[in-house]
């Protein structure tokens, strides 16, 4: 089996966060955070002198999480096995694996089982006697077994969508092949059926990818697929009506081989398969070679040896040379293109300069020659940062006066219009403009894409130039067919698919630009992770997204009671934050982040806020529960510094949110038609708990934090007393 980045997770959930669809897919997150922790908590507690006094309470705390280890593995052992039956190939393999989890289970159950252990003590407490290497051996069989059984599930799951994709690409090719509207209708409809199966896994597929850049790769080529399933529509209709017009069967042809290339996509990035020849996309972009570079002369400061001099020369001409897309661009200014050479020709006397003293410094080493070694780096440093914001202000000032200039779409309305006037003067008029102006966009995007700052960014600067450069030919074709037939109505409707198209990228991109001036001055946040998702155009029938619906009084009602609940929760919760006097700690930036977003979802129940939609509310609430997930991550890397009895006690409490965050993520991904508000209901009913409990945690870690400053304080101060009274 190719690698994957993770076990992936769909659909519906079972009660103990452990998600599957139909019984074929387990979620990677469920698993890590739900039980394995407390596998982990178990081997932690026994970890200790065999002479070691518990009391009662620590005692049946272990029982507890002994207990719930196996409950969850029972539930695991469930889905598993409904694997297995629907997957024969693979049942004999996924059933030894689920059979050795029960097992360990059982075992930790009963190895943690107060009530079978001796009382010998007359003195209140209780002396532990757990088969100490018994549990860690159960423990250890219980991750093999969980990871065998992950890692047949992502196989069945890969299976999976390979099949689906297959079955799209047979329809496909039928499709093609058509010559009547009434097959074309048929297989059509049998074509989207299989799209929207093939849309669902590989959502899911993305929703789990634990790599952001492939989670951003999946998200441009579902966004290909989907945009793509109605042009495919109307071209393939446009060239029936028409079947001797070239320029139909060339827009037809551009759509299939743009489907065609983006399900290969899919394939290479859930199987993990680099074709032959592809590049690394960070060996291009000038911010990740300068973010490089700094730090290999920042690594001169504790190794002298690090680098060669050649090296560093090489490394930082190749990223001068990058920024020849900038100076030989005609849409670069005289001033920015003047002031980038400028401070290419200074980072070349800078590094000259580091390299001097560097050398001298390798053969003499005093204190001045460090001290210049450092000034020397902090030049170099300072330079390129200046060569950093130079070009950042080169494309987003150049991007933004693009978009601005282009925002009313003259020129697609001028084609529009040529078209049903049969105008072909006018057609060749406007499509040589907007040639220009898809050229001009390609440009902007590659050097975008040099400044971009993340990987995923990256990828959806790539994305939106090859959209503009294919669906610029592909509006130019549509033109023609329907200049060539002017009282054509598919032919018409055909161009207004692929200009809404052409409109819509302009908007990501805007949304791109954002994007990046967020990176860059260090707002960044998780929006940019939806910029290549798939939306909805006018004419697209097929999409099922979530439209605002109108709920009646009663509902209304229902959730502005849910939503005044949840304001209160918010309120406190803040009371709670206050409470801590670092605000930097992890643990207060996450609670401040869920209250923040929790507000929003309290001023959509009011019809106020940034909400405006139930699809705005359902892509907060996603982010929502990856904070939940977030926020329980850092409270136990928290635990790890507590006695036992205080560990379990938070670890309890971390155990009721980890369930309702992966509630909360199946609640979202479920698709509901024509039941908004019971979708939306569900949502928030889940965020009111997970901030109920967000409060308590806040409160408990608060309690606990204090705790064990005062008892290191009173440790400290003993010590000293000690020291002074061996001094005297």
């Amino acid at each position: 089996m190719a690698a994957s980045s993770g076990p992936a997770g769909v659909g519906g959930a079972g009660p103990s966060g452990f998600a599957f669809d139909s019984g074929l897919e387990i979620k990677t997150r469920s698993v890590e955070q739900t039980l394995l922790p407390l596998v982990s908590q178990i081997t932690t507690l026994i970890n200790h002198k065999d002479n070691t006094k518990k009391s009662d309470k620590t005692l049946q705390a272990i029982q507890r999480v002994g207990q719930a280890v196996n409950l969850a593995v029972g539930r695991f052992v469930k889905v598993g096995e409904a694997i297995a039956n629907e997957n024969w190939d693979l049942k004999e393999e996924i059933n030894i694996a689920c059979i050795e989890a029960k097992q360990a289970g059982e075992t930790i159950a009963a190895l943690t089982d107060i009530s079978s252990l001796n009382h010998p003590e007359s003195d209140g407490q209780i002396m532990i006697f757990t088969d100490k290497t018994g549990v860690i051996k159960a423990a250890r069989l219980l991750l093999s077994s969980v990871t065998k059984v992950l890692l047949l599930a992502d196989r069945v799951v890969i299976k999976q969508i390979i099949t689906s994709r297959n079955k799209v690409l047979a329809t496909m090719e039928r499709l093609e092949k058509v010559n009547s509207f009434q097959e074309f209708v048929q297989i059509f409809s049998q074509f989207g059926n299989e799209m929207v199966e093939f849309a669902h896994l590989t959502g899911d597929r993305q929703n789990d990818l634990k790599d952001e850049k492939k989670k951003a790769r999946m998200a441009a080529a579902r966004a290909v697929l989907e945009k793509c399933t109605m042009m495919l529509l109307t071209a393939s209709k446009t060239c029936l009506r028409h079947p001797n017009c070239e320029s139909a069967h060339k827009n037809k042809e551009g759509v299939f081989n743009r489907m065609k290339v983006a399900l290969d996509k899919v394939i290479e990035i859930v199987t993990d398969c680099k074709p032959g020849g592809e590049t690394d996309i960070s060996s291009v972009s000038i911010f990740t070679g300068i973010k490089e570079f700094k730090m290999n002369i920042e690594a001169l400061r504790e190794n002298l040896y690090f680098q060669s001099k050649e090296s560093l020369f090489a490394t930082l001409e190749v990223i001068l040379e990058r920024t020849e897309d900038f100076t030989d661009s005609a849409y670069t200014s005289h001033e920015h293109r003047e002031r980038i050479l400028e401070l290419s020709t200074q980072a070349r006397l800078e590094l000259q300069q580091l390299l001097s003293v560097w050398i001298h410094s390798q053969s003499k080493k005093t204190k001045s020659i460090a001290e210049e070694l450092e000034l020397a780096v902090l030049k170099i440093s300072h330079s390129l940062n200046e060569l950093k914001k130079e070009l950042h202000r080169t494309a987003t000032q150049l991007a933004a006066d693009l978009l601005k200039y282009h925002a009313d779409h003259v020129v697609l309305k001028a084609l529009k219009l040529t078209g049903v006037e049969g105008n072909l003067e006018g057609l060749a008029e406007y499509a040589c403009k907007l040639s220009e102006q898809k050229e001009q966009l390609v440009e902007v995007c590659r050097l975008l894409r040099h400044i971009s700052g993340t990987e995923p960014l990256e990828i959806t600067c790539i994305h939106a130039e090859e959209t503009f450069q294919v669906t610029g030919q592909q509006i130019i074709s549509a033109a023609e067919t329907l200049t060539l037939h002017p009282s054509s109505k598919i032919a018409k409707e055909n161009l207004d698919v692929f200009c809404e198209a052409w409109e819509s990228q302009i908007g990501d991109m805007s949304t791109l630009l954002r994007e990046i001036n967020d990176v860059f001055e260090g707002r960044r946040g998780e929006k940019y992770g939806y910029l290549s998702l798939p939306k909805p155009m006018k004419n697209n029938a097929n999409l099922k997204s979530l439209k605002p619906d109108k709920p009646d009084s009663e509902e209304q009602a229902k959730i502005a009671k849910l939503g005044l609940k949840l304001g209160l929760l918010t309120s406190d919760a803040n009371c709670e934050i206050k409470k801590w006097g670092d605000q930097e700690n992890e643990i207060v930036r996450n609670g401040q982040t869920m209250s923040s977003m929790a507000y929003s979802v309290y001023l959509f129940t009011r019809g106020e806020g940034p909400l405006k939609t139930s699809q705005d509310l359902i892509h907060q609430l996603e982010v929502f529960a990856e904070e939940g997930l977030k926020l329980a991550s850092s409270v136990q890397v928290f635990s790890k510094q507590l006695k036992d009895d205080d560990k379990l006690m938070l670890l309890l409490e971390i155990n009721k949110l980890i369930p309702l965050c992966h509630q909360l993520q199946t609640v979202t991904k479920t698709p509901l038609q024509n039941q908004v508000f019971l979708k939306v209901d569900k949502c928030i009913t889940k965020t009111r708990s997970m901030m109920a409990i967000l409060v308590q945690l806040l409160s408990l870690c608060y309690k606990l934090l204090k705790k064990l400053q005062m008892e290191n304080n009173s440790w400290v101060s003993v010590t000293n007393k000690d020291s002074m009274d061996g001094k005297t």
